[in-house]
């Protein structure tokens, strides 16, 4: 395939794709159809399971203009292909926003000028009769539509009105007035129905995409087969498992599917009024919607169907649906004059202007006579929900290596099992075995060495993990994920709802008097302080609104206002409705306060009820929030009083800066460090008289640094965000266990900071370290300042490192031994900034941050990515439906929310604190070990029965049918079905469990078992050849009784002719060996602690194997006629019996002492595992003083011996972590500035 005729679709974007053109090609079509009626359907499977194979054998290659098939390949590190089919669409233009020459129809009444545009063929009048309509060609992938555009010869994808760049001021002028009928219609053509429509497939579509996966199609040839042996007894008990399998998987993803669509549908339709020319307005259906149309909110609010910006009035929105905040905002129109105006429009930065798709409108505020009217931006898929649940639907893979290695693996066997093919057929012809029996018997041995039964026994653990999760509150839709629970060495956790209680509670106050600090009083409403100044600026330096008659705002804002015990007061409706800022917002102390004061109070006694009035404060001016300024500020008048006032609040330091420094306490900086380190928020209080003279008019046209100047410090308000009691014990113990976390969220960044103190994310010696990224301007490149904060008061020395959670604590000499000593904090605005211009350093940010802030959905769920990119193994913890994409994308998401974060996340719990975490961990950690106890023994039975069977083909006998039903029911089944039970050990470790199947110390156990049961059964098998009363076994045949010629032993002349020449010697030594054989691998593999219960704890297990045990001794000891007849054995001497239960007692000791100590001692402690980390606790020793001995000498030799030394780490965080230990310019130097121009991201001198 010639690079130059591959192209890029979505360049530069997430979803970017590689995409190639073929046309059908008869020929090609044809071969596959004859090799698939060959291979009676096989190629069809393969082709289906590979794609780009299916494309390139049915189709030839041609130009992207031609093609009738499309093949798409990812570019990121998945390269996943896809096949998309090809339409062609009958249009009157190319694109959707062409210019059609309409007027005349859009003149006409409604009505009068529709027409179908679907019906292009000649039924159009006026202007679409000589229009020749167009052929435009695209195709669908992922609910995304792509056309074919002649000029860049590639597909694209229109957003909607983005795509015409145009300006926030044409918006308002050229798109206001709405769309015709006849346009409308036209444009639906591209942009389809608005409408967010998750199709739940049908469970045939389901069955069928289940049922062909190469496990179950593997199973269906192994129950043909079997069949056809007459084996049906196993092969049904593997039809009735697959068959449970199969069913609880399509009713969870049916599930899934439903859930998701009650969820979208909820609000997806609903009626909205339209405008068609500037006064028309009619009634439609939201679905109806596309881009550029003009729609009217209603003053009583609506759910936004689409994503449109606002041109006319004001709107307050709920989007806790996107932010996870339950904040209102206020969404103000488009800037209509100005450089503001003349700017392009963008939705990420005009979002303040730009309802989206999904948020609830609660109140709408307008000019006299004027409507609310918003431009339709995006629709459908499109829209910011549409993204969201595409995220959902169509997530990327999850890669993990247990799944990947578990193929190869099973490569592993079927080569084993092609072995013994390639033997059994030589063996056979060799003897002239018909070709019927070589066929089914050299298949069959692909059947004992490849487990039929691995996935039912795999998805036993994950069951039973599941039921245990349920058990403690948490709710599984995705199992698979429980395993990767177990590998989890990084969790990212949202903050508010999460970590914290919602919003921050008042702690206290701290006013300032006559230039020092008054002592902290923690009731701001009492009395003594109505008339104070700085009550007056709690009750009125805030953004409050009321919505229906509820007080609503910004959290720390309702708890300062809500402190003050005081009413707030908003102008009526129809006031509201004239936009008149002459009548201002009304604060004043509640009626009783003042009267329970003058019976209290005797210095006031006096005073006139109608005083009680002069408390009243009417806010004139507000100067809204800035988080770059880091203040807000407010202009009143206090009724009855001819000046005005300025309140201001702010951070402390920015606020005192602006403040007469005689008025700042002299104990300030102290003060407020000490408060800081607490983890309180602080706020700091300022006020200024204004001039007399100053008039309303000249007040609103009065900048807000003219007014925010000499102010007056007031003091501090101190508050608190309550973080949920069980938070702090529960990061600690992630700590302990080795596990990083990180917060991400979407609040501000130094509460973030403050809530990372306060429960031990970030402790009180460690500094933090903002990185403030600013994108290029005119004439700068992008740049990053390094602010460092809170400068904690130990001495840190210079040598300052990250600590980093190795996986292979053999690094920990490599990487320093000294506590972590600093935590980058970024936030959303920075992270992007960093993200496109410093790709160079977003993976040191991200091995170093412990704070992300202000971070919007997709932020989180890129950071997600990034961490995954340097092979961190990512837990998300959250409770939002702006958590919805970092959840699914994360390799396990767990949702405190039974809402829409939900339906993403695999799991969800029912208690809404963190403590499920820990718990989901040690269960993951279980149920991964159990996975790998389960796969080490399945395999081995396979390769112990593939041992059995290999040494009887070699004298042309087998194991009986009931004998293989026995084995694999009796034996394998039971075991693995209760070897499985063991339960989570009590508490995390620091260890985790190994994450591949082709590891050193997994393949060592399975390789040492497997020598050792192929040394025990060729010993057996030699050595019966080797006894005296061996001979080749007839019917007439006795070794019982060898002395006497009567045939006394029945069950020898029960078959008059053994046709598969089962019974003989060599079987019965081979199955009593085998047999227990099975039984010993599967206590040695059955681990317990430190990630499991101990296997005496499973009693299901212990009985199993107890009884199995008793059976197996009592019929090999004491013959039964009955069982012997049923399992198809010949009776042997009571001395080779005695002798066979020498051999298997001493094969299960060797099996036990070649695990435990060679591998649990040696190869694992010292081989691979290597030092334990001086950042780990050292695991309680229950070794004796000669183990550590032996384990002091071996630790230096072995490594040494295995080649161990200094070989280089596996995974990418570790590279990082010691390139950077190297590293003398990082962590940067405070007040430092990096450039985005230099490649090298040198570092300025300090500021």
């Amino acid at each position: 395939m010639k690079t130059r005729e591959v192209k890029i679709i979505n360049q530069g974007l997430e979803d970017e794709m590689e995409v190639w053109g073929y046309r059908p090609c008869l020929w090609k079509m044809i071969l596959v159809g004859v090799g698939a009626v060959c291979s009676g359907g096989l190629l069809l499977l393969l082709l289906y399971w590979l794609p780009e194979w299916g494309v390139k054998g049915t189709c030839t290659h041609t130009s992207l203009r031609d093609a009738r098939t499309l093949l798409l390949r990812t570019t990121d590190e998945f390269r996943q292909w896809f096949r998309a089919k090809v339409h062609v669409m009958l249009a009157p233009g190319m694109k959707p926003f062409d210019s059609l020459d309409l007027q005349s129809a859009a003149q006409l009444p409604n009505g009068a000028g529709d027409h179908s545009i679907s019906a292009v063929h000649g039924e159009h009048h006026g202007k679409f009769a000589h229009r020749e309509p167009a052929q435009i060609h695209y195709f669908t992938h992922q609910n995304t539509k792509y056309y074919w555009n002649d000029v860049i010869q590639n597909f694209e994808f229109y957003k909607g009105l983005e795509d015409l760049k145009v300006s926030c001021a044409s918006i308002r002028s050229e798109h206001s007035s709405g769309l015709s009928k006849t346009l409308q219609d036209y444009r639906m053509l591209f942009f389809g129905e608005n409408e967010i429509a998750v199709r739940v497939p049908s469970l045939f579509k389901l069955l069928i995409k289940e049922v062909l996966n190469p496990f179950y199609i593997f199973q269906l040839f192994s129950v043909i087969l079997w069949s056809v042996e007459d084996y049906y007894y196993y092969a049904s008990a593997i039809v009735f498992m697959s068959v449970i399998s199969i069913a609880s998987s399509l009713y969870t993803i049916k599930k899934q599917y439903v859930m998701l669509r009650d969820m979208v549908a909820a609000h997806s339709v609903v009626r909205v009024s339209v405008c068609r020319g500037n006064k028309d307005i009619e009634q439609a259906m939201s679905t109806e919607l596309v881009p550029g149309e003009v729609i009217v909110i209603p003053a009583n609010g609506m759910i936004m169907p689409c994503d449109a910006v606002l041109i006319h009035g004001t709107c307050i929105v709920n989007e806790s649906m996107l932010t996870g905040e339950s904040v209102p905002v206020t969404k103000t129109s488009l800037p209509s004059s100005g450089e503001d105006a003349a700017r392009s429009y963008d939705m990420e930065e005009h979002k303040r202007h730009t309802l989206f798709c999904g948020t609830q409108v609660i109140q709408t505020r307008f000019y006299a006579g004027e409507l609310v009217k918003a431009v339709v931006v995006r629709t459908g898929f499109s829209t910011e929900k549409g993204q969201l649940v595409r995220s959902i639907l169509y997530p990327k893979p999850t890669d993990f290596k247990l799944y990947r290695d578990a193929y190869l693996f099973l490569l592993c066997l079927v080569g084993v099992a092609g072995i013994g093919f390639i033997y059994t057929i030589i063996l056979s012809v060799m003897n002239k075995v018909p070709a019927k029996i070589i066929i089914i018997e050299s298949l069959d041995i692909v059947t004992i060495t490849v487990p039929p039964a691995l996935p039912a026994a795999l998805t036993a653990g994950i069951v039973y993990a599941q039921r245990r999760l349920k058990r403690v509150g948490i709710f599984c839709i995705s199992p698979q994920r429980i395993n990767m629970c177990g590998q989890l060495n990084l969790v990212c956790f949202d903050k508010t709802g999460t970590l914290t209680e919602d919003g921050l509670d008042l702690w206290g106050i701290q006013r300032a008097e006559d230039g020092s600090f008054s002592p902290p009083e923690s009731d701001a409403g009492k009395e003594s302080l109505v008339n104070s100044a700085f009550v007056a600026c709690m009750a009125t330096c805030h953004s409050l609104t009321k919505i229906e008659g509820e007080l609503a705002g910004d959290p720390l804002d309702l708890k300062m206002f809500g402190a003050t015990g005081w009413i707030l007061e908003e102008p009526t409706e129809e006031e509201t409705a004239l936009h008149n800022p002459i009548m201002p917002t009304v604060v004043r102390p509640p009626k009783h306060t003042i009267p329970e004061a003058n019976q209290n109070n005797p210095l006031t006694q006096n005073m006139e009820l109608s005083e009680i009035s002069s408390c009243e404060i009417g806010i004139v001016r507000q100067f809204a929030f800035s988080s770059a300024l880091q203040r807000m500020s407010v202009v009143v008048r206090r009724l009855g009083e001819k000046h005005m006032d300025a309140y201001l609040k702010g951070a402390p330091e920015v606020v005192a800066s602006l403040c007469k420094q005689d008025t700042v306490p002299q104990s300030f900086t102290e003060t407020l460090e000490t408060y800081t380190r607490q983890g309180f928020r602080v706020i700091a209080l300022a006020h200024r008289q204004l001039e007399s003279k100053l008039s309303w008019h000249k007040v609103q046209s009065l900048s807000r640094d003219l007014i925010e100047t000499n102010m007056e410090f007031l003091g501090l308000i101190i508050m608190q965000n309550k973080i949920k009691e069980e938070t702090a014990s529960v990061l600690q113990e992630l700590r302990q266990a080795n596990i990083r976390t990180l917060m991400v969220t979407g609040d501000n960044m130094l509460t973030a900071i403050s809530v990372a103190r306060d429960c031990g994310m970030i402790r009180a010696h460690e500094r933090v370290i903002i990185a403030d990224a600013v994108p290029p301007n005119d004439f700068q490149p992008a740049s990053i300042t390094w602010r460092y904060i809170e400068n904690p008061a130990q001495t840190i020395k210079d040598n300052q490192t990250v600590e980093i959670n190795l996986e292979e604590e053999v690094y920990d000499k490599q990487v320093s031994q000294e506590e972590q000593s600093y935590h980058f904090a970024v936030n959303g605005r920075a992270f992007a900034v960093i993200t496109e211009h410093f790709p160079q350093l977003i993976q040191k940010l991200a091995l170093g941050a412990t704070v992300f802030a202000r971070m919007a959905p997709d932020q989180k769920t890129q950071l997600v990515e990034v961490l995954q990119s340097i092979d961190y193994t990512v837990g998300m913890c959250g409770d939002g439906a702006n958590d919805c994409g970092a959840l699914k994308r994360a390799h396990s998401g767990i949702s405190l929310s039974e809402l829409e974060a939900s339906v993403a996340s695999p799991f969800t719990s029912s208690t809404s604190n963190i403590s499920c975490v820990p718990n989901l961990i040690r269960e993951g950690r279980a149920a991964l070990i159990t996975s790998f106890c389960v796969f080490k023994f399945m395999a081995l039975s396979s390769i112990i029965q593939y041992l059995s069977a290999t040494l009887l083909y070699s004298i042309l006998s087998n194991l009986g049918d009931f004998q293989f039903l026995f084995i694999d029911i009796g034996i394998i089944l039971i075991i693995v079905f209760t070897m499985s039970l063991n339960p989570a050990w009590k508490e995390l470790v620091w260890r985790r469990p190994p994450s591949s199947l082709i590891s050193g110390p997994l393949l060592c156990s399975v390789l040492t078992q497997v020598i050792t049961c192929l040394v025990f059964q060729v010993l057996a098998f030699l050595l019966v050849q080797q006894q005296s009363w061996y001979e080749k076994w007839t019917p007439q045949s006795d070794a019982c009784n060898v002395s006497s010629s009567s045939l006394s032993y029945s069950p020898n002349v029960t078959t008059p002719h053994d046709h598969k020449n089962i019974r003989n010697y060599e079987n019965i030594t081979l199955f009593y060996v085998s047999s227990f054989q099975y039984l010993a691998v599967a206590i040695v593999f059955s681990k317990g602690k430190p990630f499991r219960q101990p296997s005496y704890k499973n009693w299901p297990f212990m009985l199993s194997c107890i009884g199995l045990y008793t059976f197996l001794l009592f019929i090999m000891l004491h013959p039964v006629p009955a069982i012997d007849n049923f399992l198809e054995i010949v009776c042997v001497p009571h001395d080779w019996r005695v002798t066979l239960v020498i051999i298997v007692i001493v094969n299960a000791a060797v099996s036990f002492m070649l695990e435990i100590l060679i591998l649990d001692i040696i190869l694992w402690r010292l081989v691979f595992r290597g030092n334990q980390g001086a950042n780990c606790p050292a695991e309680p020793s229950t070794a004796d003083t000669p183990q550590v001995a032996n384990e002091r000498w071996a630790s230096s030799l072995l490594p040494r011996l295995f080649c161990r030394r200094n070989k280089p780490p596996r995974v990418r965080y570790m590279h990082l972590a010691l390139e950077l230990q190297d590293d003398a310019d990082w962590p940067p130097k405070p007040s430092t500035v990096t450039y985005a121009s230099d490649p090298q991201s040198h570092m300025s001198n300090p500021l």
